[in-house]
């Protein structure tokens, strides 16, 4: 059945139309047609061409060379495929972005370039983006995101071992400094369950992308061409980390390097990788960070709670605040659905990484006193209030919840890598590109 109906889209897409009148004798003319197939989904080309000018777009204001426009093309194609792996994944797992969440995410990413939602959507235009286009394409990476914080970092587990063998190393590594790292890097993705030939030839992709670095190419330009990593239109930067947010393999590597180096091609569960070390700095132990003080009130999804429900109850709520003056606390002792509710949501201080990370970009957006819209977690939904914020030297304890993060990050990283492999070698990929 799936093949029938694949069949007839196809049929739909691959369509064709007179370039003149039928007098006129000319040939006809592609509309449209399918570059890949995903599952039981198709790319199309008028797709693909959209993804090639916002990313030519997008490095030539990063000012990277263009790699050849048939290698972007491929490497966006890839990405592309992946990307709707995951959103497929995302909605057969009951993940679902409203148009009120997506439309908060476009009011923070406004207020980031110091924009209205209206005037961001001119702006956008104004470079030729379709924004209704642009607008789906963030709802999937919301969607992804969350698929990745389900699947993936709310079941890395860490033992109070590991957190003292973090501390021990870090203190024995420099006492008085600890050094933090700018990587850029390129990966080779291999196939779980890939033979020795296979093997073989994704090495020689590595060596070969070595070679070019080798030869004086611009790194970015190589990782936009070849690495098969989320951020490889971005010349593959993770950007500075303390050597706790490294792997393991790219730590290794970098210690010894100069700045500007690159690595060997080197072996991992996930393929193969070039590390190039761009930047390395130190600062002091003593870690000064900004806490919150915040209160929530937090309505949980069940059977009988629906999303929409939740979301009218925190929006009236907000409402008897804003307009009637009644407290944030009060009400939370009557309707919240959180242990903090007998404290009126007081959560007490929080410092970085306490929370999830969409409760904690909601907070930190929110000045003290301000009140957020309904936030989205997975435990529910929220209203968050900022009671007011301090810098705080951290303590050994402090110091320790920082080591669970960092160690939670390095150990998410690396699991979200072999899950996101995993889910491409079981999906079922058609290419249709060099189709004529």
């Amino acid at each position: 059945m799936k093949r029938i109906w694949l069949t007839i889209l196809l049929a739909t897409v691959q369509m064709t139309v007179s370039a003149q009148d039928e007098s006129s004798g000319s040939s006809a003319v592609l509309l449209d047609r399918v570059v890949a197939i995903v599952n039981d989904e198709v790319i199309t080309q008028v797709e693909l061409d959209e993804e090639m000018e916002l990313a030519e777009r997008q490095l030539n204001q990063q000012k990277t060379p263009l790699p050849p426009r048939s290698t972007l093309q491929r490497q966006l194609l890839e990405r592309m495929i992946l990307s709707r792996i995951l959103q497929q994944e995302a909605r057969q797992t009951g993940v679902r972005v409203s148009d009120q969440q997506l439309n908060m995410a476009l009011d923070r990413m406004a207020a980031e370039n110091k924009m209205e939602r209206d005037q961001f959507q001119a702006a956008m235009e104004a470079e030729g983006v379709d924004y209704a286009r642009f607008r789906e394409r963030i709802r999937g990476e919301i969607e992804i995101a969350r698929l990745r914080e389900r699947e993936v970092e709310n079941r890395v587990n860490i033992s109070e071992a590991e957190i003292d063998s973090y501390l021990r190393n870090a203190e024995n590594r420099m006492p008085d400094k600890d050094e933090e790292y700018s990587v850029a890097h390129i990966l080779v993705l291999v196939p779980e369950g890939a033979n020795a030939e296979e093997i073989r030839a994704k090495r020689e992709v590595a060596e070969n992308a070595l070679r070019q670095l080798s030869e004086g190419m611009d790194f970015a330009q190589v990782a936009a061409s070849v690495s098969d990593a989320p951020d490889a239109l971005e010349g593959g930067t993770l950007g500075w980390r303390p050597p706790s947010r490294l792997p393991e393999l790219f730590l290794e590597a970098v210690s010894g390097m100069r700045i500007g180096e690159v690595s060997d091609v080197l072996r991992s569960a996930n393929g193969f990788h070039v590390v190039k070390l761009v930047d390395k700095r130190g600062s002091e132990t003593k870690i000064i960070v900004q806490q919150t003080h915040a209160r929530h009130i937090l309505i949980r999804l069940n059977e009988i709670v629906s999303e929409s429900d939740a979301l009218q109850r925190l929006v009236e709520l907000k409402q008897r605040m804003e307009l009637g003056g009644e407290d944030f606390s009060d009400l939370a002792r009557q309707h919240s659905d959180d242990a903090s509710a007998a404290k009126g949501g007081d959560l007490g201080w929080l410092s970085p990484g306490d929370t999830v990370p969409d409760f904690e970009r909601a907070m930190n957006a929110l000045q003290p006193g301000e009140v957020s819209d309904p936030v989205r977690s997975p435990f529910g939904l929220h209203l968050i209030k900022v009671v007011e914020r301090r810098d705080e030297d951290l303590s050994q304890e402090r110091q320790r919840v920082m080591a669970r993060e960092a160690i939670r990050m390095r150990k998410a990283d690396s699991a979200y890598q072999d899950w996101i492999r995993q889910q491409r070698d079981r999906a079922y990929v058609e290419y249709r590109l060099d189709e004529s």
